[in-house]
């Protein structure tokens, strides 16, 4: 590829484009008022060229938001067009259409155009999970009985909330009517306009600096360099099919076998410096439930995260541009109509899990040809929508249960967190006290619930909640009916499980999704997570890192000498019953 521009000036307009997005991710961290975006950042934060190429986006966002923003500004784009609508300096444009780039329906971008001397040069964009968006229950996550995208919220299809600098007044009215929870949602929208325009405004100020010229040679080369890393990492491979299957519960209580115990099956094929990932063979869409993923903002992202991921790791390959130019060797195959590429209507707004599962499934198909760069199978994550009213004024909160990664080579996996794609923090427990009516008894690891490998899978985590007064939950989950894999010897990992507690000490177990159900005061839900897959065989596992899990309360010393061969006696290890024992 010819080099259209000096090296050092393109890394310097780099460094100003990655500054940009950060800022951006920054003040709108700052500026919002829920806890899903200022503690656990689920938002994204990128700017694009005209056409809607990624140039760079906010390094600690959530690949699942920033990741769509491509496709959201195509679609704007394409939508403006069709009605003949010019974009004009000082729009902002509202979209979150789940078919039309946006990963579905609560992710909402707020798309600027940026122009210079009067021409349209690019668009900087925020994206953030909202806590309501007016669906049939209250919440955004957790609505698991959708029967089409109608029921799942309000739709906003490349709606100007700005027009030419001019306020849009009838929407915010409609916003404010129809959203639960209006002082924390709007509040958080009105954030992200505000992002929005501070990477307008420095977009701007960089293309004046270097020139457009300048700039979009720089642009080029840039991605020209992402695409050359890539499939450069690709050709490194060996050429071939390498397949994997997984399976997401779906809806384990549900009579229709259509709607439980899910196939998704990833093929990787390698020729050359190009990759295919085609998922033939993934189950059908399910029509009337909103566990379909759309192709483009959920299908795409969750390929090109993980092989972006596993090929060019940071720690090997350092800082390099997240920009277009990383997914052009990249094409993915998934026949219309599966649950991995549904057909309008079809809802879904329940897509998070099942998505993070395909991410799994593409890395266990890697796992063949690079295994010293992938984990084990990772525990999935659950979502849980908590809600009630006060004084009829609703309050709406989202909380993120922790999945937990299998182990890696030569790392243990890591516990109690967001797998792939969900990459979401942990919210404090003090935040979530301070502002809802709940307090939580529980937060703490799994004890003696430790995954045995060379090197073990992560442990997840335990949650408890009581209800203070009388309230409402949903959740949306997976990873309740199978365990995550075990690679190259390693054990499966453990599944999770939630509990419904009554103060009379009776309880009910939850399957992985539950539509909104009512609570009462002093009710408590255990939510109990899984434990990542291990990564080798545990009997080469070295004694004192069990011997650190079993002083750690991990593991039992009886688990340590069933599960590794180690015999620990008085707190050490016993180094000749241990040997004797392994080699028995």
């Amino acid at each position: 590829m010819t080099q259209r521009i000096d090296a050092v000036t393109a890394a310097v307009i780099q460094g100003a484009l990655d500054n940009i997005a950060i800022e951006m991710g920054h003040k709108l961290m700052r500026m919002s008022y829920s806890s899903i975006i200022r503690e656990s950042e689920d938002f994204g934060a990128a700017l694009t060229d005209e056409t809607g190429r990624q140039l760079c986006e906010c390094t600690f966002s959530t690949p699942l938001q920033s990741g769509p923003i491509p496709g959201y500004i195509r679609n704007i784009i394409e939508v403006t067009k069709a009605r003949g609508d010019e974009l004009r300096e000082g729009d902002v444009i509202m979209h979150n259409d789940p078919y039309g780039g946006a990963s579905h329906g609560p992710d909402v971008a707020f798309a600027i155009p940026v122009f210079a001397h009067g021409k349209l040069v690019g668009f900087s964009a925020t994206t953030a999970h909202h806590l309501d968006i007016g669906a049939q229950t209250p919440g955004s996550c957790g609505i698991v009985e959708a029967v089409d995208t109608y029921s799942e919220g309000l739709q906003f299809k490349a709606i100007k909330v700005y027009d030419a600098g001019r306020r849009n007044d009838a929407v915010w009215y409609m916003l404010n009517a129809n959203i639960r929870a209006p002082h924390l949602v709007v509040g958080d929208m009105e954030a992200q306009i505000k992002a929005a325009r501070i990477g307008a405004e420095r977009y701007k100020i960089l293309i004046e600096k270097y020139g457009e010229e300048t700039f979009r040679a720089a642009c080029e080369d840039l991605m020209d360099y992402s695409e050359k890393l890539m499939r450069d990492a690709i050709a490194e491979l060996p050429d071939g099919e390498y397949s994997a299957t997984t399976y997401i519960d779906g809806y384990m209580d549900d009579f229709d076998p259509g709607r439980r115990a899910l196939p998704i099956c990833a093929t990787v094929k390698i020729e050359g410096d190009k990759m295919i990932v085609d998922l033939t063979g993934t189950a059908k869409q399910v029509d009337d439930r909103p566990i379909n993923m759309p192709f483009v903002g959920t299908t795409d992202c969750a390929v090109w995260l993980t092989v972006r991921s596993i090929l060019l790791d940071a720690v090997d390959y350092g800082a390099i541009p997240q920009n277009a130019g990383l997914t052009r060797a990249i094409e993915i195959v998934a026949p219309k109509g599966c649950l991995a590429n549904p057909t309008f209507p079809a809802p879904v707004i329940a897509r998070f899990c099942p998505g993070n599962q395909l991410a799994d499934t593409v890395m266990k198909a890697l796992a063949q040809i690079v295994p010293e760069k992938v984990s084990a199978g990772i525990g999935n994550l659950r979502i849980v929508a908590l809600s009630g009213l006060e004084q009829s004024n609703h309050w709406v909160h989202m909380e993120i249960m922790e999945g937990a990664y299998g182990g890696r080579f030569g790392k243990d996996g890591m516990d109690a967190v967001d797998t792939l794609y969900a990459n979401t923090r942990n919210n404090p427990i003090e935040d979530i006290e301070s502002h809802i009516p709940v307090r939580c008894d529980r937060y703490e690891l799994h004890d003696n619930r430790c995954v045995p490998g060379k090197w073990r899978g992560g442990v997840g985590a335990v949650r408890e909640f009581t209800f203070l007064s009388d309230a409402g939950f949903s959740i949306e989950g997976e990873g309740h009916g199978f365990k995550p894999w075990g690679f190259d010897g390693g054990a499966e990992g453990m599944t999770a499980s939630m509990t419904l507690v009554y103060p009379d000490g009776s309880s009910a177990d939850l399957p992985s999704k539950v539509p909104y159900f009512k609570v009462h005061a002093g009710e408590r839900l255990v939510c109990e997570g899984p434990c990542g897959g291990g990564y080798g065989d545990a009997r080469e596992r070295a004694p004192e890192a069990v011997l650190a899990d079993v002083l750690d309360g991990l593991l039992t010393p009886e688990m340590a000498y069933v599960d590794y061969g180690v015999v620990i006696r008085n707190g050490a290890v016993d180094a000749a019953a241990t040997a004797e024992a392994r080699a028995a």
